[in-house]
Order: C-alpha cells, then sequence, then structure tokens
C-alpha cells in the first residue's frame, strides 16, 4: 500500500483566491494593486506557459529580482508545476549568482531586466539553462514575462493544474547566506513546508484573517519570503514599498495608510526603525505581531523597540535549514522592565510546536541545564539535507538531529539562551569567552550604537578581544570610558584588549553583521595581524 501524496504547497494561493478572489493580495506602494483573483489567474497562466516550454517536474528555476509582483507570483508558479525554486537575494553580484545557477542546475531564470550581467554570468556558468524569462524588457533570445502571460491566458485548464507531490520533493532551495565559505542549497519539501506554514501561523501571527496586512521589508528571496508563504495561507495582503532601501519615513506612513498589523524584519532594521523620529509622527496602533529573527535583539535595541510599539514584539530563532522553527519568544514574554518576570531578558523563548530542542556535547550527550554546549533540533521542519552535499548532510544531521553551530544553554523552564557561534567563541588564558555576552553589556553605554567583540590571537594568553564601535551620533566615549564601564557587569577576564572605532560594520545582505568581513577588514588596516 503506497503513502499517501502530499498537498502541493502552491494550493495555498489557489484555495485563497477561491475564498478571497476580490480582495487585495498584493499592494505595491505608489502603483497598483493586484487580488487574489488576478494573482491566481497570472499564476496559471505562467504555468501553461513554462509548461509549454517543457519545464518538468524537479526542474529549477532561478530568480534574480527585487520584490515586485513577478517575484512575488515566481515561487507559486514554481511549486505549481513541481519544480523547485531557487530565489537568489537579488543584491549578489554576478559571479555570486552564477554560482548559483550552476550549483542548483537551473533550467530557467527569471530575471528583472536591471540584470543584464547577472543574467550573462548565469548563461556563463549553467550548461543546463534553456530559458531566460525578463520582468521588464527582453533582450535577444529572452523571453517576455507578461508576453508569456499573455499567450497563455485562455490556456486549458489542465495545462496550469498543480503537480502532484510527495512529502519529500523538493520546492525550494534554500541557500545559506554563505558567510563562511561557499552558500549551501537547503532542500525545502512540500510536506516539510506545509508543517511550517501551520507552525509559522500558529507561534508567530496567530489569529491571521484576510482583514489583516503584512509589509515585507527584505527581499522576499528568504525570511521574508517564508513570511509571505503564511499571508497568503490567511489572505491577508502584502504591501511592497515603492523602493528596496528602506526608508523610515515611508514604512511609517505605509503601517498607518495601509493598517499594517504583521511584519518580519532583523533586529537592526527594528533598530532603525524605531529610532528614526518619524515612529512618534504616524499611527502605528494596527501592529501585533512584529517578528524579528536572524540574530539576537540587544537588550538596549529591546526596550527601546517595546517603548515605541508596546507588547508587540516577537522573537524567533532558527536557520534556513529548519526554516526558522527552532524556538520562539511570543510578545507576552517580552518585557521592558528589567525586574518583571516576563522579561525573559537574553532568551530567545521556547521550543516551537512540535519541535525538539536541546543542548549537546561533542559526543551528541544532552547536556545537564544551565551548562553550553550546541544547539540542535529535530522535529518535522528539519530540512531534507543539502543539495549535492552528501558530507555537509551527514554533518549536519548527524545523530539524528540538525546541529545549528550555534551554542547555548537552557533554563529549567526549557528556555533557550544563545551564548554565540561555536566560530566565534574563543578561549584567552584558558577560559572560554563568548562575544555576546560581552557585546550586550557594552551596548548598555548610552554612547554605543553597535559593537561586534571577536578573538584575535595573541602570544601572552593564546587570544585575546578586539571589540569595534559605532558610536550614536553626536556622542563621544574613548577606549578608557568603554573599559570602566565593563568593571562590575563583566568577569575581567572576558575585556576586549583592543577598543576600535568605526563609522559603520559591514553587514550582510540580510541585515546581519558580518564578524568575518570585520576581522577581514582589522588586518587590511593594519589594526590587527595575524599569523
Amino acid at each position: 500500500m503506497s503513502a499517501a501524496q502530499a498537498m502541493n504547497l502552491g494550493r495555498l494561493l489557489t484555495q485563497t483566491a477561491a475564498l478571497f478572489a476580490e480582495r487585495p493580495g498584493l499592494i505595491q506602494e505608489g502603483g497598483r494593486s493586484w487580488t487574489w483573483g488576478e494573482i491566481e489567474a497570472r499564476v496559471a497562466a505562467m504555468t501553461a506557459a513554462l509548461r509549454a516550454l517543457g519545464l518538468k517536474k524537479g526542474d529549477r528555476i532561478l530568480v534574480q529580482s527585487r520584490n515586485n509582483l513577478q517575484m512575488f507570483e515566481s515561487c507559486w508558479v514554481a511549486f505549481r508545476l513541481g519544480c523547485v525554486w531557487v530565489p537568489t537575494n537579488f543584491r549578489l553580484t554576478p559571479p555570486e549568482v552564477a554560482y548559483l545557477g550552476a550549483s542548483s542546475g537551473a533550467v530557467a531564470m527569471i530575471v528583472e531586466d536591471i540584470f543584464p550581467g547577472h543574467t550573462d554570468a548565469v548563461r556563463a556558468a549553467s550548461p543546463a539553462l534553456g530559458h531566460v524569462v525578463a520582468i521588464g524588457r527582453a533582450r535577444e533570445g529572452e523571453h517576455s514575462y507578461e508576453a508569456l502571460l499573455r499567450a497563455h491566458e485562455a490556456h486549458d485548464a489542465s495545462q496550469s493544474e498543480h503537480e502532484t507531490v510527495d512529502r519529500e520533493d523538493p520546492l525550494w532551495f534554500f541557500y545559506t547566506s554563505g558567510t563562511t565559505g561557499r552558500p549551501k542549497a537547503g532542500v525545502l519539501t512540500h510536506g516539510q513546508m506545509a508543517f511550517v506554514v501551520a507552525n509559522h501561523l500558529a507561534d508567530l501571527i496567530p489569529g491571521t484573517t484576510e482583514n489583516d496586512r503584512s509589509i515585507a521589508v527584505a527581499p522576499l528571496s528568504h525570511g521574508a519570503g517564508i513570511h509571505a508563504l503564511l499571508n497568503v495561507a490567511r489572505g491577508a495582503a502584502t504591501v511592497l514599498p515603492a523602493s528596496e532601501k528602506l526608508d523610515p519615513e515611508a514604512f511609517w506612513a505605509s503601517v498607518q495608510k495601509h493598517r499594517v498589523s504583521n511584519l518580519f524584519t532583523v533586529p537592526t532594521i527594528v533598530k532603525m526603525l524605531v529610532e528614526h523620529p518619524a515612529v512618534d509622527r504616524y499611527d502605528h496602533s494596527s501592529l501585533r505581531h512584529v517578528i524579528y529573527a536572524g540574530a539576537p535583539m540587544y537588550r538596549a535595541d529591546q526596550k527601546l523597540a517595546l517603548k515605541k510599539l508596546g507588547k508587540v514584539l516577537v522573537q524567533y530563532f532558527g536557520l534556513g535549514e529548519v526554516t526558522g522553527n527552532i524556538t520562539v519568544l511570543p510578545a507576552a514574554m517580552h518585557s521592558a522592565d528589567d525586574e518583571d518576570p516576563n522579561a525573559n531578558i537574553g532568551s530567545c523563548g521556547r521550543a516551537r510546536t512540535g519541535m525538539e530542542v536541546a543542548i549537546l556535547d561533542a559526543e551528541l550527550r544532552r547536556l545537564p541545564t544551565g551548562e553550553v554546549g550546541e544547539i540542535c533540533v529535530r522535529g518535522p521542519a528539519v530540512f531534507a539535507g543539502y543539495h549535492g552535499n552528501e558530507e555537509a548532510t551527514r554533518k549536519a544531521l548527524r545523530g539524528g538531529w540538525f546541529h545549528t553551530g550555534d551554542l547555548g544553554r537552557l533554563d529549567a523552564r526549557g528556555l533557550l539562551y544563545i551564548t554565540g557561534r561555536e566560530s566565534d567563541m574563543y578561549i584567552s588564558g584558558g577560559s572560554n569567552v563568548y562575544p555576546r555576552e560581552v557585546e550586550e553589556v557594552l551596548l548598555t553605554h548610552p554612547a554605543v550604537a553597535e559593537v561586534a567583540v571577536l578573538g584575535v590571537p595573541d602570544p601572552k594568553w593564546g587570544e585575546v578581544g578586539v571589540a569595534v564601535v559605532v558610536r550614536r551620533e553626536g556622542a563621544q566615549v574613548d577606549c578608557d570610558a568603554l573599559i570602566a564601564h565593563l568593571d562590575g557587569r563583566c568577569a575581567r577576564y572576558r575585556w576586549p584588549h583592543h577598543v576600535f572605532f568605526w563609522e559603520a560594520l559591514p553587514k550582510s545582505g540580510y541585515g546581519k553583521i558580518a564578524k568575518k568581513d570585520i576581522r577581514q577588514l582589522l588586518v587590511e588596516r593594519g589594526e590587527i595581524a595575524l599569523p
């Protein structure tokens, strides 16, 4: 007896369009909006068009585009075809995108016309690439996205039907950000993602309906794209800002205008939004779920956000390989009052519904409550492995757990506290130092806007800490003042031996502070020397 087949995840859009055909599904700020019925019809036509070009189940579709209607549609087209969606962060360079195209084995590319160099690089690197579909003006040898749609508006319904899939059939290659080495493609499947969508709806934005609105302030290629799936599943429209560059004034105006109730972002973006004076000029009382992930939020930033927005912050911890499903710290478990037992300071929350979190040692043994070890997780949200990389898959899934590479501890209630990446920890004079703990203390100084602490080689101590600090605008603070600030707040062996002041810290395309780049810049500037 064969196992039951899985639902094709593309049916989330079809189901919503049947229920709410006339309601808005996507709103382009400064432009027009499209109803769920219109989006469903366009997706069905493009599905028929790509089938007519010969695309079939299992084929990979590379997508290089800023956030727009076609980018939003492209995942549903891929899912419906039974193909694999391979979105890029549009900020990547042509060689980086060429690597994604070649390593994924993409046979088709949907690309915005402002990226001709990316298209040419992918063509040169990807012998399997057979079709390029241009959003906007098509060049010679390319198909026009909109022309394909028009040609298949009156398609045979069978040509746009959802492909039959099993639970383990891939639907998305979720590339790691590549902060260490080449990016790897985490394989997300139809069955896994059905669980993820349900889990995110339950744990992150409970109670969401067609009356809600979301706003996309990050590329739909990664976390923001996952978040968009949830809103589609409940019929809540997504607002796309007029520019891909964050404009806090325009953001808060959109929140007020569209009565935005939920969004996904990263801590650095929350910080920028609540520090901007526009936060006090617009009505944001509609916000119920401001979800932040990708990195823990420093306590000082968290308190300001709570003061400005109220109890709407929702934190989750999770990697692309488990599609964010490790822990959640819901709004009720946040507080700006350090004395409030509900503040849960420093915690990233409890295990996600249906997921198990454990702290393991190098021999895969569970560590006692309070001890630091590797954060590991298992459950239905865990990915199917890395495409074309069996060695990395075995390492990541050894012992039946997904290994995050992050260090942390669990308290008696099962709340998780992250102490840092395995690669971030350094040993100074025989003692383990977790930079995260030092950064938290430095950020409580009123003159410090951002900080990164990392370990560097030292002939006497083995390794010592280096702090790179960005001062708040107009603030003055020197090295001696910062070290004095650590006195009594942080054990002396953790104190950085060197402090450098920079105008800004380098960040990845997803808004995370990039310590690898900081280390490289320290060397290039002659501020440190590596052996």
